[in-house]
């Protein structure tokens, strides 16, 4: 079965259709700027050459029978019709406690998700404009929703609650939630299959590292802990965001720099990270990192502070599972970033832990980067959520 995954943001669209059987990607492609001037689709068959190309995209809707018009073009298409596409799977940015898993989407399902649509502002209300499209355009197509949240709700309340009057978690459901569950799911389990392990018998700690970057433990099969909270902008220093901070800084810098709210958010969210540290070098970490190498004080201390913040999670997370027998990176910075990973391991020497060189040079497939001696395992996986989806779609799908 062909599974069409959607990825919605609030002005952009990724898609990418998949053999379920084989579980290769049959095309690919992202829909930018959409509802803005200069809006355009960038399309990749699988075996042929990607093209782009500049459209009117007033909204999501337009956006998504774009895609489809593309993914059945006689000269480029690669289903002759939209019956060939057996079931459509959506990332949903935030579930909140109604979500511990994927689901069919209905009604029910879709009056759910608009419910934490103040949880996830920016993200929710896309992913529904999303599914609305794909209903329309694609009537009678089962749809499945696949939750960046769900992965987490394993959590035990020790771990998801703060430290605040419980009345805010009475009224509003203010906890950690927690975010990137589909990599952490993906890669936690890839890197069992790696080992030759059970899943259920592994303590993995997963670093996701990007310019959004999180780190979950991983206990028998089960998140026990993860860096982001009731939003992405807890945790991990990130590219733009500035992770963990003392929540008092907010009303200093309103107060300071004649700030509302919403604007210091706006500073911490887009601003801030190895972005600001670096004296707004850059957002993209492989600029910063030559910066660094050319002598700039700033992005060191930016890149420092960031491998620094890493390293401090993980050995959080080895206290938290009482031990840990992997760690792995991925994402664009932990799967590329050869250096970055030495440098987070360097923390890690009481953990037994040593890099095999070699081996971590390398990029773009799943391996072992510690020596055979190491007493903890270290991986470097390539996430893929929308495989990760495709799975969930097609498990429901064909239950």
């Amino acid at each position: 079965m062909n599974i069409l995954v959607i990825n919605c943001g609030s002005s952009s669209l990724k898609f990418q259709l998949i053999d379920s059987e084989t579980e290769k990607w049959i095309a690919k492609g992202l829909c930018e700027r959409i509802g803005i001037d200069g809006s355009m689709i960038t399309y990749t068959p699988a075996g042929g050459e990607k093209e782009k190309k500049v459209i009117p995209m007033p909204d999501h809707t337009e956006a998504i029978r774009l895609v489809l018009e593309t993914l059945t073009n006689e000269k480029t298409g690669v289903v002759k019709d939209l019956s060939e596409i057996g079931a459509v799977g959506h990332r949903i940015v935030h579930g909140g406690e109604k979500f511990a898993a994927s689901t069919i989407i209905d009604d029910e399902v879709m009056k759910a998700i608009e419910e934490c649509n103040d949880l996830a502002p920016l993200h929710n209300p896309a992913n529904l404009i999303g599914i609305h499209a794909c209903q329309k355009l694609m009537d009678g197509t089962p749809m499945v929703a696949v939750f960046d949240t769900a992965f987490h709700q394993t959590m035990p309340a020790k771990a998801y609650m703060y430290g605040i009057p419980y009345e805010y978690y009475e009224k509003y459901k203010i906890r950690r939630y927690g975010f990137h569950g589909t990599s952490h799911s993906y890669v936690s389990k890839r890197a069992a299959e790696v080992l030759g392990e059970k899943y259920e018998d592994l303590k993995i700690i997963v670093c996701h590292l990007g310019n959004g970057a999180s780190v979950s433990a991983v206990k028998n099969g089960k998140c026990v802990d993860t860096s982001m909270g009731l939003t992405p902008l807890e945790g991990l220093i990130m590219g733009t965001r500035s992770g963990d901070i003392d929540p008092a800084v907010i009303e200093f810098l309103a107060h300071k720099e004649n700030m509302t709210v919403e604007e210091v958010l706006n500073v911490l969210n887009k601003k801030s990270g190895v972005y600001g540290l670096s004296g707004n070098i850059s957002s993209d970490f492989r600029d910063v990192e030559q910066a660094q190498a050319e002598g700039n004080e700033k992005a060191d201390l930016a890149m420092q502070a960031f491998h620094y913040r890493v390293a401090k999670y993980i050995g959080a997370y080895v206290a938290a599972m009482n031990g840990v027998d992997a760690i792995c990176f991925t994402a664009g910075v932990g799967e590329n970033g050869s250096m970055n990973r030495k440098v987070i391991c360097e923390y890690l020497g009481y953990l037994g832990i040593a890099l095999d060189e070699e081996a971590n040079n390398k990029r773009g497939e799943d391996m072992v980067i510690s020596t055979k001696d190491s007493k903890v395992k270290v991986l470097s996986i390539p996430t893929n959520e929308e495989l990760a989806i495709a799975r969930e779609t097609n498990a429901l799908v064909n239950k």
